[in-house]
């Protein structure tokens, strides 16, 4: 898109925004300052480097079988670049401990530290790209149904010493980048039929979970993270959403919301305002279920502009780290990266261009079609100009030029391997 067009229509947009009190030069500084966390197991379907690695296990399932799954690590960290070359501002990287860089070595779980991930830090350094990170419970011969709930002691002090040697690699990237890493705990413990230990299970993941906090870490942050289900899990989730709210609350801990893991009739975006409240922070992962956590690549859906709506309106952009999380393989796998990424950016956007102060009063006035008119009249403003002086600004394509972008990578790259 010519420049010089997309300069024009964004000074009319900005006059636009100025009419109803928005400064668009402070909105894309926010914008700029908005740093998603692109997930990295969308470049392969969840495989890892595990030299010993077995089938997708444990509750979830990536679909598809689009040509040009990253097979080894330089694969993956190609296309990431080329991913984040193609999506405005800076971003971060959020690896699964399965993403270690083995060297061709077998390195059990429970054995993993922060030399395996020196090649990532390293790397991060490089490219610009800080780090999260998270424990990986699933995909092993020891997972089975339970994990970190396992009445199986040794089973369980397994999960529990993985995890521990978990937090120690994402201190060592926190201290590496100097900046907290963030890291997310997620098991997939469940039933698949009638079950009658709920408040064993419970009670053992708790504890597990005490084990794994006990020690204190400077460089990292800890987030847990609920599920409605599991696929073979049906029945019963041990670490549900009111179990680890609860946890959260109780232990000053960051509580995920992935956007993927609540009944079709949840809105998520509602639960920003309940837990903020008390929890310090919040962790989202962000993906697009349909009628399940399918973890379609996010849109601009109703629920993912009403996520970030309520994080602005909340005030609350400061206590949200912003993480993505879905696995498509059934479509161009780097493509997947940048339309989940600019989507989520656009929902961002959308809400900071929202006229909430004046909407806020109204509302407190009792004014309530002041309210909605501004709502609906907000939805046809022309944010999209705002958007492509974005990708102006950080060198990137505009609107859908970066789809031959794309094109080219899949026939020079990916279509080779």
């Amino acid at each position: 898109m010519n420049a010089q067009n997309v300069a024009q229509a964004y000074a009319v947009a900005k006059e636009r925004y100025a009419a109803i009190g928005i400064d668009t030069e402070k909105v894309l500084e926010q914008l700029q300052n908005f740093h998603l966390s692109m997930h990295c197991w969308q470049a392969d379907d969840v495989k890892g480097f595990e030299v010993q690695a077995g089938a997708l296990s444990g509750g979830i399932q990536s679909t598809g079988n689009y040509p040009g799954a990253a097979r080894n690590i330089d694969e993956l960290r190609k296309d990431i670049l080329k991913a984040k070359s193609l999506i405005p501002g800076t971003h971060r990287l959020n690896l699964h401990e399965l993403y270690g860089d083995f060297q061709g070595k077998v390195v059990d779980r429970d054995e993993v530290t922060p030399e395996y991930f020196q090649s990532w830090i390293e790397w991060g350094k490089e490219n610009n790209t800080k780090l999260d990170f998270n424990s990986s419970s699933f995909s092993h011969p020891k997972s089975g149904n339970l994990s970190l709930a396992n009445p199986d002691k040794g089973i369980r002090d397994f999960w529990i010493e993985h995890t521990k040697r978990c937090r120690d690699i994402a201190d060592a990237m926190g201290k590496a980048q100097e900046d907290p890493c963030l890291m997310n705990v997620w098991v997939h413990d469940g039933c698949k039929d009638v079950s009658v230990n709920h408040m064993l299970y419970r009670s053992l993941l708790k504890d597990s979970l005490d084990k794994i906090f006990a020690e204190d870490k400077k460089y990292m942050k800890d987030s847990i993270e609920g599920k409605v289900f599991g696929i073979g899990l049906e029945s019963f989730t041990v670490g549900s959403h009111d179990f680890y709210t609860a946890y959260a609350a109780k232990n000053n801990k960051i509580l995920t919301i992935d956007t993927g893991h609540y009944h079709p009739a949840e809105i998520p975006g509602d639960k920003v305002s309940a837990v903020l409240n008390f929890v310090p922070e919040l962790m989202l992962h962000v993906s697009r279920p349909i009628r399940w956590d399918s973890d379609h690549v996010t849109i601009m859906d109703d629920n993912t502009q009403d996520l970030f709506s309520e994080i602005v309106r909340a005030g609350a952009m400061d206590r949200v780290h912003y993480g993505l999380d879905y696995f498509d393989g059934a479509m161009n796998r780097v493509g997947a990266y940048v339309i989940g990424s600019r989507s989520a950016q656009k929902c961002m956007l959308r809400a900071l261009l929202e006229p909430r102060e004046a909407m806020s009063k109204y509302e407190l006035e009792d004014r309530h079609f002041e309210v909605l008119a501004l709502y609906e009249e907000a939805k046809a403003m022309p944010w999209g100009a705002v958007y492509d002086e974005f990708c102006v600004r950080n060198n990137v394509p505009v609107g859908d030029e970066f789809i031959p972008e794309i094109q080219k990578y899949e026939a020079t790259v990916t279509n080779l391997r």
